[in-house]
């Protein structure tokens, strides 16, 4: 789910296909931009929307990266770069008046995630 990136201090993490759409997951992520991890989690933590455990198991695995593969020390790591894209959209239909299909999209999303030490 990471990726190593040129700098040695940045570190890199990727969640593709996430069910949550693009809009709702943006909101969540505004609350951890720019942030110290230990804030950011704890943000997370207590954020009663849908896609705040999926970002929070993101950062948790960055953080384990980072300390495991680039010896960075953990109370220093600041959020640098968060990111959410739209992945692809599952198209369904539902029956609709008259015999009609109605279209309901059940969009995804892709989250990257960047922590640097400060």
């Amino acid at each position: 789910m990471a990726t190593t990136t040129q700098d040695p201090r940045r570190v890199t993490a990727r969640l593709s296909h996430a069910r949550v759409t693009p809009r709702k997951l943006r909101s969540v992520v505004e609350l951890i931009r720019g942030k110290p991890v230990e804030i950011a989690l704890n943000n997370l933590r207590f954020c009663q929307r849908h896609g705040a455990p999926l970002v929070s198991k993101l950062l948790r695995s960055a953080v384990a990266n980072a300390e495991a593969n680039h010896d960075l020390d953990v109370d220093r790591l600041v959020v640098a770069e968060v990111r959410v894209d739209g992945g692809p959209t599952l198209k369904r239909f539902h029956s609709g008046p008259m015999g009609r299909g109605m279209r309901i999209l059940k969009r995804t999303s892709h989250v990257s995630v960047v922590l640097t030490e400060k």
